[in-house]
């Protein structure tokens, strides 16, 4: 993809979306001090070039009943590309596991699992992914509290 450049009334757009992905152009107009046809414009743009990716909602975890996350690094016991593509393709059917890294270093992935309680953890984690022939081996870590958070950088 061809990548074009933004200019700051495009970063202003992205950095009013990134902090409410609803506002409508009329109210990012009235943000960024344009009228709302170039406004309309430059989304389209900012979309079609692939700087905007999508919009989605922000759900509440815990609120939903998960209130346990777990990080778990997954050392595989071959880092071939059968044994990639087979552990992505386990994970993207485990609803527990909602974020995914291929990672460098001593551990081939980063998860962050997402439980009801610990109960439910240790039997993610006791039949499901240490069922997965290619792991070798596991390392969860147990977050405290969330310091910082957020979708993206903007400029």
């Amino acid at each position: 993809m061809e990548s074009t450049t933004i200019d700051p009334f495009d970063v202003q757009i992205l950095r009013a979306l990134a902090e409410d992905g609803r506002m409508t152009v009329q109210n990012l107009s009235d943000r960024v001090g344009l009228s709302p046809s170039p406004v309309a414009r430059r989304l389209n743009r900012l979309e079609n070039d692939g700087y905007i990716k999508g919009y989605a909602a922000l759900i509440d975890e815990a609120r939903l009943g998960f209130g346990i996350s777990v990080f778990v690094s997954v050392k595989l016991d071959r880092q071939i590309d059968d044994a990639l593509a087979n552990f992505e393709k386990a994970v993207r059917l485990m609803p527990e596991v909602v974020d995914c890294w291929l990672m460098t270093g001593n551990r081939d992935y980063l998860l962050r699992i997402a439980t009801r309680d610990m109960g439910e953890f240790e039997r993610f984690l006791t039949s499901k992914l240490t069922k997965l022939s290619f792991v070798a081996g596991l390392e969860s870590s147990i977050p405290l509290r969330r310091v910082k958070s957020g979708l993206a950088r903007t400029p």
